[in-house]
């Protein structure tokens, strides 16, 4: 496996343009499956995720074509209604071919998702949705069996138990083409998910909330195909503006909507860094020790899941100490032990973890264990003495887009170094 070589202790400055969001391509990419047509997606990141997406998409019929930041697919009616163990297994959000599937056909056929090792994430909401709207849920053999008798959804109102991104998105889908209406309680208000019922819009849906806890779809006889720009990708984002402070960078990301780093911005300006809105994007700036601040995540618009582990980082060079509490993903802290094999002080107790700030941290070879551990590592390899190689870097390719020459071309030094495996 290639690993990711870093000497500590260059300060990161220039521009660098943020990716389009992963978390938004993967639900529109599967919507596509909703309409008859050739759909042009714009601004998508060169992303193993992706991959995997269009590849499974290939299997349900979905012709496509992968160019740098375009994928254009071409639907067509299809008997394909399977989403196999083989790709399924790769990635958690495979799921979200689930409600497509139904609206369109009426069946689907999708193995029970994979991912990252960061908990327990259940489908539950997914197939409670989707019986409410007249389907037949059956579980045989490690797959979901989802079946309409009368061939079509109708709408019902759904609350959801808890706000799930992904369960919010393929209620959405499904309800697209449903008969009447579907309200959805309790549902996710991420950008991610508004920015769904925008494509979806444009496709024809009626759509009406979404990015509020109260989304309703009047469903719609078809749809069209549409051509969309992917919006700008809020984590990756958060985690440079995290590298620009823990290295005392001064860094211009460009293209970024500030609205959605609301609380990741709140902590990091509270800490001391210097946060300012340009024309072109966002300014971030700083000189360490911080000040040491709390954080308990949320769902959107608290402070994201996706963001804990770097914002750790960040904590682990401040003057006192801090308190993380992660209430999202119990299986979230993995990247402490590792964080400690540098010289951090990070005590977890249950679903918090005391941060004592240190002077420094120290190179060291670690090892990643899920996507947003791997990038926490990278900045604290920008952060420490010495060398850090951090190893099993593919968690880093399912949501980074070329990230060892971003952050070169900000002065860091670092360097992919390719497995003879």
């Amino acid at each position: 496996m290639d690993s990711i070589r870093i000497v500590g202790g260059a300060p990161l400055r220039g521009n660098v343009k943020i990716s389009g969001a992963k978390n938004a391509a993967l639900p529109i990419l599967c919507s596509s499956l909703l309409a008859n047509g050739e759909h042009v997606f714009r601004n998508v990141p060169d992303l193993r995720d992706i991959v995997t997406t269009t590849a499974l998409l290939g299997q349900l019929g979905v012709e496509a074509k992968l160019t740098p930041s375009v994928v254009t697919l071409h639907t067509r009616t299809t008997d394909a209604r399977e989403a196999p163990y083989d790709l399924v297994k790769q990635m958690r959000a495979s799921v979200l071919v689930l409600g497509p599937l139904v609206a369109r056909y009426g069946e689907a056929r999708v193995s029970l998702p994979g991912g990252c090792a960061i908990g327990a994430r259940p489908i539950d909401q997914h197939l409670k949705g989707l019986e409410a709207m007249g389907a037949t849920i059956t579980l045989e053999h490690g797959y979901v069996h989802a079946k309409v008798a009368a061939g079509r959804l109708r709408g019902a109102e759904v609350v959801l138990d808890i706000p799930t991104v992904t369960g919010t998105e393929n209620l959405m889908c499904a309800a697209a083409l449903a008969k009447g209406r579907t309200t959805l309680v309790n549902a996710a208000r991420e950008p991610e998910v508004e920015e769904l019922g925008r494509v979806l819009n444009k496709m024809g849906a009626d759509v009406q909330g979404a990015g509020t806890d109260v989304i309703t779809i009047d469903g719609v006889e078809g749809l069209h195909p549409v051509d969309h720009a992917i919006m700008a990708d809020r984590i990756e984002a958060g985690t440079y503006m995290v590298a620009a402070a823990a290295t005392g960078g001064d860094v211009l990301l460009e293209g970024v909507t500030l609205e959605h780093l609301e609380a990741l911005t709140a902590k990091l300006r509270r800490a001391g860094v210097a946060i300012e809105r340009e024309a072109s994007g966002v300014r971030v700036s700083g000189t360490p020790p911080y000040r040491a601040v709390d954080v308990t995540t949320a769902p959107h618009p608290g402070f994201p899941t996706d963001m804990q582990a770097q914002l750790m980082v960040l904590m682990c060079l401040t003057r006192g100490q801090s308190v993380i509490t992660e209430t999202i993903f119990e299986n979230r802290f993995m990247h402490v032990s590792e964080l400690n094999r540098m010289g951090a002080q990070i005590e977890v107790h249950g679903r918090s973890a005391t941060v004592h700030g240190v002077p420094s941290l120290e190179g060291a070879s670690v090892m990643a264990t899920d996507l947003r551990a791997s990038a926490s590592l990278v900045v604290a390899g920008l952060v420490a003495q010495g060398t850090t190689d951090v190893q099993r870097v593919y968690h880093l390719d399912r949501g980074y887009e070329h990230i060892e020459q971003k952050l070169a071309a900000l002065g860091a030094n670092i360097q992919r170094v390719k497995s003879n495996a």
